[in-house]
């Protein structure tokens, strides 16, 4: 979703566009690398446009890139309000399950409505029920429980490295397309400064 702004833009090498080039292996989500101008010159005479075309086109470019940081820092923000419920619904879990192993009923206090707790004992059970979202919950084995809680922290936790190394990717691109338009701006001023001389 995040990549569907950028997909009109051009894939040719670093140094000819400045358009994006798509890599070849898609490792950050499809976000597509921003080329460096080396050339402004070789650039400018091969492209055929005006400073001004080429810095929109930048500047578009730079707003694509900023609004896969929103989708993705949205994304970021929701796994990592994920990570503590996983870690203290597992860690439930492996209370029940060592009360289970003991015989032992569990004391504990319950959220009834907002500020208001009761409390309970648990007796030594072979089920649990989980909450998977959506109004919906269902009831598993204690080991069951524990095998898919365990396995949605670990996912959640790699798709947080993920999301974290995409966003530094993404910033980058963010930089390169930024330093870019300063360069086509720079190599504006400098053409219409030698123009005033000759004239």
């Amino acid at each position: 979703m995040a990549s569907e702004g950028v997909k009109e833009a051009s894939q040719q090498k670093s140094g000819d566009s400045i358009d994006t080039v798509e890599p070849k292996e898609k490792k950050h989500r499809g976000i597509p690398e921003a080329g460096f101008l080396d050339d402004v010159d070789k650039f400018m005479l091969k492209g055929g446009e005006s400073a001004e075309e080429t810095i929109k086109k930048l500047d578009e470019q730079l707003r694509k890139y900023k609004y896969m940081e929103i989708n993705l820092l949205a994304k970021k923000k929701r796994l990592q309000g994920q990570v503590p419920d996983l870690m203290s619904s597992l860690e439930m879990v492996k209370l029940l399950q060592n009360n289970k192993e003991k015989g032992t009923p569990c004391h504990s206090r319950f959220l009834v409505s907002d500020q208001l707790y009761a409390n309970a004992v648990v007796p030594p059970s072979e089920k649990v029920c989980l909450w998977l979202g959506a109004n919906v919950m269902l009831e598993y084995t204690i080991e069951e429980a524990d095998n898919l809680l365990t396995k949605n922290l670990a996912t959640a936790k790699n798709n947080l490295e993920e999301l974290q190394d995409d966003l530094d990717f993404l910033r980058d691109q963010y930089t390169t397309t930024e330093v870019n338009m300063a360069r086509v701006y720079n190599w504006d001023v400098k053409r219409r400064q030698a123009a005033k001389i000759q004239s």
